[in-house]
């Protein structure tokens, strides 16, 4: 995305430079899309946390033999957050700046390298309803009458681990005499591609209920205090049964949520906003009544590598792998490193008790040699 302000070239001060970005190994970097505030999507380069963003910025002169006076080139990384209902005000929570060039003037095509090395990058980009988070290069030629300035954005990924060990959620809902439902699912934490597994089990039916389903609610949060604003949207729906249960009966669920946009569970990010999702229990009896439960659960992006135990991954050292190992997975990685190293010791010395043993029995061969001579 190019901006720049209106110039008049009859002035003589006319856009007289085309600047150009263009990030280091680009070719071989993925990309990622993401939602505009239209509802359209753009597709940029993608970037973790603690990765360097480096690369080249082209000053491109329009005509051949023409020159632009400036007062100095500067190119800023930069990760700021704005609320739609405050569009006057961006809040920066990442701001870098670096100098390419000193006031002079230009007579040909120049380029100039840049890196932001290993640049902080806390939260993943975000559109939603009430609030965008982005990061983006802006590289700024600065002029007497107007400056000329171009961006660039990127895309930022959070990834996080969590344990094998992930607790199950166990609800009940019931009305007096009239309903008691048990439901279960698998875990409350869930990546991005990950599948809902659940079962609802009817334990007493005195009402007619006409149609159930499961919702997945996202819940955007923006401001604080007596400014805050929900936006709730229903994300998936995943209808469980239509018609009348029976006591006694259990019905599984299976919801897979690779199918839906989802983003990960975004928690009073710089605190400006947040993004939550519940799994909503709904029943609609036949005199049309509706009855409910939510349960909060956690949407996380998966790190794609698998890794040993303990190992860490490029994106860990670079501080972009959220790492939520609980202590007794800590723990039991401790054990499992004393255990090996036990069994290299027991090893070890078993071998140097075979090497002992070999030794005297040569020498006794040894001996018995020399007596039979």
């Amino acid at each position: 995305m190019s901006v720049s302000n209106p110039e008049f070239s009859f002035f003589g001060f006319g856009q007289s430079a085309e600047i150009d970005i263009v990030l280091d190994g680009q070719e071989a970097r993925k990309t990622a899309e993401i939602k505009t505030e239209d509802g359209k999507k753009e597709r940029h380069y993608l970037y973790y946390d603690g990765e360097t963003v480096a690369g080249k910025v082209n000053v491109s002169m329009k005509k051949a033999g023409s020159k632009m006076e400036h007062q100095g080139i500067k190119i800023e990384f930069i990760g700021q957050i704005e609320m739609y209902y405050d569009r006057g005000n961006h809040h920066e929570f990442t701001s870098l700046v670096k100098e390419l060039a000193r006031p002079g003037e230009l007579t040909s095509n120049t380029s100039y390298g840049f890196e932001f090395l290993q640049v902080e990058k806390p939260y993943e980009s975000y559109t939603g309803a009430n609030v965008r988070l982005r990061y983006f290069l802006r590289v700024t030629v600065v002029k007497r009458i107007s400056d000329t300035v171009k961006e660039q954005d990127i895309i930022v990924h959070t990834l996080s681990h969590y344990p094998e060990l992930n607790n199950s959620i166990k609800m009940e809902v019931g009305i007096e005499d009239c309903l008691h439902i048990e439901f279960e699912y698998n875990k409350s934490k869930y990546h991005l591609k990950d599948v809902i597994v659940g079962k609802i089990y009817f334990l007493l039916v005195r009402i007619k209920i006409k149609h159930m389903e499961l919702q997945v609610i996202k819940r955007e949060t923006t401001g604080t205090g007596p400014n805050t604003y929900n936006e709730n949207e229903t994300i998936a729906k995943y209808e469980i049964m239509d018609g009348a249960p029976v006591r006694g009966e259990s019905i599984p669920i299976r919801l897979f949520l690779s199918g839906y946009e989802l983003t990960p569970t975004m928690r009073d990010i710089n605190k400006k906003f947040s993004v939550r999702y519940y799994l909503n229990l709904v029943l609609v009896d036949e005199e049309e009544r509706r009855y409910f439960k939510q349960q909060e659960i956690t949407v996380f992006r998966k790190a794609e590598k698998v890794r040993k135990p303990g190992e860490k991954s490029v994106y860990q050292q670079n501080r972009g792998l959220q790492s939520h190992i609980s202590d007794r997975e800590h723990q039991a990685i401790q054990e499992q490193k004393q255990r090996e190293a036990q069994q290299q010791q027991e090893q070890q010395e078993k071998q140097e008790q075979q090497e002992q043993t070999n030794e005297h029995t040569e020498n006794e061969e040894v001996e018995n040699e020399n007596e039979d001579e």
